[in-house]
């Protein structure tokens, strides 16, 4: 990832006229595209359903009784988590989407109302909660929060997380937290639309450009992480997901790959 990183960093400031081009695309109908994994399985929702197809065969994940699925976080492919904001439930899959384990957080001892959340393993889930405007590391064996950041004002628009740090999208800014529930970083940002991570750095999508931030939580405030524009082709930008080797962009009807190809001296 970071060999990926450097390269398209490394384009943006030659300025490069010429876009990398797709090493492979493929049809694929999905309302939202979530990822490729190391196998080239592909994981996506349509009809508010979540599905894997690929190598590994096909797969579904479906309870209407939920609402719509607002999001998956596939780090852990094995212990995949689903979020329902209609409904505040938090589903964990297997690799077969078999159904693991369920968190209904209007159900606990203390209510939580969840704008998003995040898988952030060993029981524990990363959850925005907007009536505090606060983000908790929650621990869903002891049912209760481990971390709670200061509250923070804003609009939340979307969130990105590992297990070792979250990134806070608002519509003016970006907020980084590590797993001790530390504040890290604050970078100002306008007109993203979605928020990406992989290996510390942080992917935005605005409009149909992405841009990336390397490692925004490790710069300091004097010093701050900024914002890179990625040369791509004329495609449209819906999703977009990154794995050690690829960038994947789905345009709403083909998914486009682009390989690590670091350019020859």
């Amino acid at each position: 990832m970071k060999f990926l990183l450097s390269y398209f960093l490394l384009a943006a400031t030659m300025g490069w006229a010429q876009a990398p081009k797709a090493t492979l695309t493929k049809a694929l109908q999905a309302e939202t595209y979530i990822g490729t994994d190391a196998y080239t399985n592909q994981y996506f929702i349509d009809e508010m359903a979540f599905y894997k197809q690929g190598p590994d065969g096909k797969y579904v994940f479906k309870d209407f009784s939920l609402g719509p699925l607002s999001k998956v976080d596939i780090i852990n492919p094995l212990k995949m988590m689903l979020f329902y904001n209609q409904t505040n439930t938090v589903v964990f899959v297997d690799n077969r989407l078999n159904e693991v384990e369920r968190i209904n957080f209007n159900n606990l001892p203390r209510f939580v109302n969840i704008a998003d959340a995040g898988n952030a393993g060993n029981n524990r889930v990363w959850l925005f909660n907007i009536d505090s405007q606060q983000l908790e590391l929650y621990d869903y064996r002891q049912q209760r929060a481990l971390q709670t950041s200061l509250p923070v004002a804003g609009t939340l628009v979307g969130m990105a997380s590992n297990f070792n740090y979250c990134y806070l999208l608002f519509e003016d800014k970006l907020l980084t937290f590590n797993v001790y529930g530390s504040f890290l970083s604050e970078i100002e940002i306008s007109g993203a639309s979605s928020i990406v991570q992989n290996d510390e750095n942080v992917w935005l999508v605005k409009g149909n450009e992405v841009f990336t931030l390397a490692e925004p939580g490790l710069h300091s405030p004097k010093k701050p992480s900024e914002e890179k524009k990625v040369p791509l082709p004329e495609i449209t930008v819906k999703q977009l997901h990154l794995t050690q080797d690829f960038l994947y962009i789905y345009d709403g009807k083909t998914l486009h790959q682009f390989a690590n190809n670091p350019p020859k001296k």
